[in-house]
């Protein structure tokens, strides 16, 4: 079984990025869906939103998620856990494929580079806070507090 750290301090701050990066992609699907309407779902046209390719397909699918990662960053609950992990190898496996299609017909989301590169930065950012926002009992924090101060962690850390 994997060890995620339950209940760690640092968890609304993780809550309160995975929020800011909801919001910044619900906006860029906002404003995608504003500028692409009208235009074929999977277009390679030039349209520019917050400094990133886009096109109907990826503004819609940006919307869905943002609108899912603020809902995950406003619970206390560990929906925000799971929504964070999937999210982030999502959007990790999803800016890979995307970068290597990049200048082939198969680029049916219309990426760029940038979007490439924020994609992942996203990735990243979701994956490493679902590893640190998940949420338990208190006797299970004390039982992982106990796991890392274990006589056999602690010779080591020496």
């Amino acid at each position: 079984m994997p060890h995620f750290p339950v209940n760690h301090p640092a968890r609304p701050i993780y809550r309160v990025l995975t929020g800011l990066i909801g919001v910044y992609i619900l906006v860029f699907g906002v404003w995608g869906v504003a500028e692409t309407i009208g235009d074929p779902l999977f277009d390679r046209g030039s349209h520019w939103a917050l400094g990133l390719r886009t096109n109907l397909a990826f503004s819609l699918a940006s919307v869905i998620f943002g609108v899912v990662l603020i809902i995950g960053a406003s619970r206390r609950t560990n929906l925000g856990h799971y929504i964070n992990l999937t999210a982030g190898v999502v959007f990790l496996a999803t800016s890979i494929l995307m970068m290597s299609v990049l200048q082939t017909e198969a680029n049916f989301l219309n990426f760029s580079m940038s979007t490439v590169v924020v994609s992942m930065l996203f990735g990243l950012v979701l994956l490493g806070t679902g590893l640190y926002d998940k949420v338990g009992p208190p006797e299970h924090a004390e039982a992982e507090l106990e796991l890392r101060k274990h006589p056999v962690a602690d010779s080591h850390r020496r």
